[in-house]
């Protein structure tokens, strides 16, 4: 079993790097792809834990605005840790999260909702980076709505009046930077519209320019419709076919491998990294 999106609580999952090896261990998975917002601060543990015949695929889901405002996400898997650039994109698209979590506090306050970013803060895991899902945790807290899942169907929705976007690279600045970094770029559920204003089919070309390697088809949140159409242009573009759960512990209803990798398409993708970065014991 093969699921190359997954989070942990060093972004807005709710499990440790730790608890989600283990998990995986459990559940048979031989291959973990382990993807948190914009950074890889839970790449040592997850290594540390790492044992059997489990193998590892490090990267992190970074957070991009197309020229137009659509918000994408890319995940970035088996580049080089150490890269200087990638690092300090990482960093930079973090930091621009905090202006935009005010931003979108002040809109609910003024709405009369009693929320603040303190609260925020104490629903955070420590060195977390910092995400919708805290505030939506918050505001489960407060007793203001019930679950992550009617925060993000409503509230919390691209689409509300409360959303805010942020400061963020280019999906091709993105992908030229993973791949600068030595490693290979899969964009995120691209045709996910319950989340808000998609792609069109003609973005993928610029991306496909700038080095995409594949195209997130099985992912919960696509129907079979959207699934279809994204897995004839992956196969017209030569795009690597991926599925995953995109899975976050208690944070969404999402169950680990619930959507997987084919094989060869696993292997025709990690090909492409400049580097053997897979992690085995």
């Amino acid at each position: 079993m093969i699921d190359l999106h997954t989070h942990t609580n060093k972004s807005d999952g709710t499990d440790s790097p730790r608890e989600l090896v283990n998990k995986a261990i459990v559940q048979g998975l031989t291959v973990l792809g382990i993807s948190d917002h914009d950074t890889t601060s839970s790449w040592q543990e997850a290594k540390q834990t790492l044992r059997g015949n489990l193998s590892l695929v490090l990267g992190s889901e970074i957070s991009c605005l197309t020229s137009d405002g659509v918000s994408v996400h890319m995940l970035g898997l088996l580049f080089d840790e150490t890269h200087a650039e990638m690092q300090i994109m990482l960093e930079e698209t973090r930091d621009g999260r905090i202006p935009r979590m005010r931003k979108m506090i002040e809109k609910m306050r003024s709405a009369g909702f009693d929320i603040s970013m303190d609260d925020v803060e104490a629903v955070k895991p420590v060195g977390a980076t910092l995400g919708r899902p805290h505030l939506a945790d918050a505001l489960v807290s407060k007793g203001i709505i019930a679950s992550r899942e009617e925060a993000f169907n409503g509230m919390l929705n691209n689409d509300s009046i409360f959303y805010v976007s942020h400061a963020a690279p280019t999906p091709a600045e993105a992908i030229a930077m993973i791949r600068r970094a030595g490693g290979v770029a899969v964009i995120a559920h691209p045709f996910a519209s319950h989340r808000g204003q998609i792609l069109k089919p003609s973005d993928f070309e610029p991306m496909v320019t700038a080095g995409l390697n594949g195209i997130e088809v099985d992912h919960r949140d696509q129907t079979p419709e959207e699934r279809a159409m994204l897995r004839t242009i992956a196969r017209e573009l030569d795009l690597a076919i991926t599925g995953s759960s995109d899975y976050h512990g208690g944070g969404k209803v999402n169950l680990l491998a619930e959507c997987q990798t084919d094989p060869l398409e696993w292997e025709k993708l990690e090909s492409q990294a400049d580097a053997r970065r897979v992690v085995r014991v």
